[in-house]
């Protein structure tokens, strides 16, 4: 049976000139940072893993109470730090029971506004990951704007740009990795052998999102614009499958 391959050879070869459209097509993929290649090797690019402990799940109405920054750079972590936030609300005792930060830890820490100008340090210039990215992302974004004198840019970091898709290995997971009954942060971390240790705080849930994800390369295309492309078209689908699975239970 004739190959049923788009735009290609029987050999495998692309015809002439479609390398040149999938490399033009890539570059236009929304989402994308300026200034990093689209072309590039996602893995061979700078990224900063991002993870928040909270007190609670709405960003408008809850606070974060520590961050947890992890840099890798070409597969090795780079800079890995835990900062505790005072959210400046008691801790609710259903937050205190996931993450197990007390009001007590919390006391004499800094406030948001202090820490920020460190925590746009660790973000510059580098690709943002968080594991169900829209949640870390939608925390970043209403803290920020809680900063006084903060108006944001485009001069800021990608992370906090409103058009940047962070990279969500949470996504590439339930993709890849269908037989799994359980694609939460711990038991895919187990499924590859990476140590959680002190799991729901945020360094360590920081630095086992980013290995998780670099295990997850080999099957995840290896273009930066293509990984995002792909990744905004199998989140929407099983965004999809979700909420038919609700509207059926």
């Amino acid at each position: 049976m004739r190959s049923a391959s788009l735009g290609c050879f029987p050999t495998g070869r692309h015809y002439p000139g479609i390398a040149d459209l999938i490399a033009k097509a890539i570059r236009n993929v929304p989402g994308l940072i300026a200034e990093l290649d689209a072309g590039a090797r996602w893995t061979d690019l700078p990224f900063v893993v991002i993870d928040f402990e909270t007190t609670g799940t709405d960003p408008e109405n809850d606070r974060i109470l520590e961050v947890g920054v992890v840099v890798f750079e070409r597969g090795e972590v780079r800079l890995r730090e835990g900062l505790l936030v005072d959210p400046g609300v008691p801790v609710p005792e259903e937050a205190r029971a996931v993450h197990g930060i007390t009001d007590e830890e919390l006391r004499g820490a800094p406030r948001f506004p202090e820490v920020f100008p460190r925590l746009l340090e660790m973000l510059e210039g580098r690709l943002p990951v968080a594991y169900n990215a829209s949640f870390d992302r939608g925390f970043l974004h209403a803290e920020a704007r809680r900063v006084p004198g903060w108006r944001g840019s485009d001069e800021a970091p990608p992370a906090l740009r409103d058009d940047v898709v962070w990279l969500d290995p949470l996504v590439w997971a339930r993709e890849i990795l269908k037989d799994q009954k359980s694609r939460k942060l711990g038991d895919v971390a187990a499924h590859f052998g990476i140590p959680l240790e002190q799991a729901h705080r945020a360094a360590g849930d920081a630095e086992a999102t980013g290995r998780v994800l670099l295990a997850l390369a080999q099957n995840m295309p290896t273009p930066y614009g293509e990984v995002i492309r792909l990744q905004g078209r199998y989140g929407a689908f099983q965004e999809a499958e979700m909420t038919k699975w609700k509207r059926f239970t």
